[in-house]
């Protein structure tokens, strides 16, 4: 191959003209075409251009395709964190994605009542399996569980006073805190108590006249251990009631199954927090129920009334998908199949031995420096900060752990893994089973279309 200088190369409408580019879009060939050439033009004079005149059309149908495909794409989280947030948190069942696409695909009953042939409230078509689920008066869905807090505290405390514990003013993901959120809803904030150590009689002696709720914030992403206390719910229920004050339990994550039998510590369970008697709880759809992304309040039916007449619900109320997945969802709970269907609560049943066995196989599968090795991995999401299970991984071994690792986010589909003590680790807790064969594939033609790859 001759070096290409900058006069070697054609004219954007000459090579526009090659037959190889009639099939695309003219604009997008147009654009494609002076971007390669100009890249072209500055390699050559530095004499970095490795392609030749032919590639050209190559190139230019490359920068094409990359414009047109999905920014969002399916990727395979071999990381070891079950809820990635970064990876877009729980994954759906089939029957939530079924429910979302024949929700898309037509016309739905979203806000219409078909026995009264009238208006009707798109809240409805969830709000009975949320009572049943957690035995609440009544609920509500917002678009996140960050959108739910807000309108909580616009609807009942706006202009007036919060009572929070300081050891619960948290930083949740994306650098938004617990007081911001707060003094967005023209709340003020009442911090009580110390960092480590707070009683129900701090909050008992903040109390004002302006004075509109109590409010406890899980800290779901962080780990308090020592020298701590916090009041529990039902003394706080006590407190509140002794004032006639709203109590708030702002969950993050929140479970409607026990994590305890997973071999983990016990994440606040929603149906534990109405049976305490707090008037409202809000908790994410997309964590560890294993949803759709929503905020979900359920509590007293005099509360929510409020809040579904707020002005702020219309902004952030959900849409027709997330209703229908989080529908679908909540029925896995109510048959009593959530740890057989819902995906997330599969990965986290899964049994060690099992993770093992698949990890063998695929190592077999896999060849060259593949191994099986036992690991840890985590739930993620701002749940069970600290917390891991025992796991098993694929090990793959090369002289650049980063570089392997890199060429692993480029495979079709993507996987993420992590790197440990020099060795790229596939883990399996958040591989379903019946993506197994996917991932082999992804590893086995990123190794074949990289150079790093002797050693694997």
């Amino acid at each position: 191959m001759g070096q290409v200088s900058p006069r070697d190369l054609p004219s954007v409408d000459r090579l526009l003209r090659d037959p190889r580019l009639e099939h695309l879009p003219r604009d997008l060939a147009l654009q494609a075409a002076r971007d390669v050439l100009d890249e072209a033009r500055r390699a050559s004079r530095d004499g970095g251009w490795t392609f030749t005149l032919d590639d050209l059309p190559r190139l230019v149908e490359q920068r094409v395709r990359e414009a047109t495909e999905p920014r969002l794409r399916p990727v395979l989280n071999a990381s070891g964190v079950v809820i990635h947030t970064n990876l877009g948190r729980a994954p759906l069942s089939q029957a939530a994605l079924n429910a979302a696409r024949d929700a898309a695909q037509g016309y739905s009953n979203l806000e219409y009542d078909l026995d009264r042939g009238e208006r009707g409230s798109r809240h409805n078509l969830v709000t009975d399996l949320l009572r049943r689920l957690t035995g609440a008066e009544d609920a509500i869905v917002a678009n996140n569980n960050a959108a739910a807090v807000l309108l909580i505290l616009s609807a009942l405390a706006q202009g007036r006073e919060a009572i929070i514990s300081r050891g619960q003013l948290v930083e949740i993901g994306g650098g938004f805190r617990i007081p911001d959120v707060m003094r967005q809803s023209g709340v003020t904030l009442v911090e009580v108590g110390t960092t480590n150590r707070t009683y129900a009689d701090d909050y008992e002696a903040a109390i004002t006249e302006r004075t509109a709720l109590l409010l406890r914030v899980h800290a779901s992403n962080f780990l308090q251990v020592g020298f701590i206390h916090q009041p529990t719910l039902e003394e706080l229920v006590e407190v509140g009631a002794r004032h006639q004050l709203a109590v708030v339990d702002d969950l993050g994550s929140g479970s409607l199954l026990d994590t305890a039998r997973y071999g983990l510590a016990r994440e606040p369970m929603v149906q534990a927090s109405v049976a305490a008697g707090v008037s409202l709880v809000a908790f994410s759809g997309d964590k560890l129920l294993g949803g759709p992304q929503a905020g979900i309040i359920v509590g007293h039916a005099v509360e929510i009334a409020r809040l579904r007449k707020h002005a702020l619900m219309r902004a952030i109320r959900p849409d027709k998908l997330t209703l229908a997945a989080l529908g679908a969802t909540l029925v896995h709970y109510l048959r009593g199949e959530a740890e057989r269907e819902v995906p997330v609560w599969r990965m986290v049943s899964a049994p060690c031995e099992a993770l093992g066995q698949r990890a063998r196989r695929l190592a077999a599968r896999i060849g060259g420096s593949a191994s099986a090795v036992e690991s840890r991995s985590a739930i993620g999401g701002g749940s069970l900060p600290g917390q891991t299970q025992p796991s098993w991984a694929i090990s793959l071994q090369t002289d650049s752990p980063d570089r392997l690792a890199a060429a692993l986010r480029r495979a079709d589909p993507p996987v993420v893994s992590r790197i440990e003590d020099d060795h790229v680790l596939l883990d399996l807790r958040a591989i379903l089973p019946e993506q197994d064969e996917m991932l082999a594939d992804a590893v086995s033609r990123a190794a074949a279309e990289n150079p790093w790859h002797d050693g694997v």
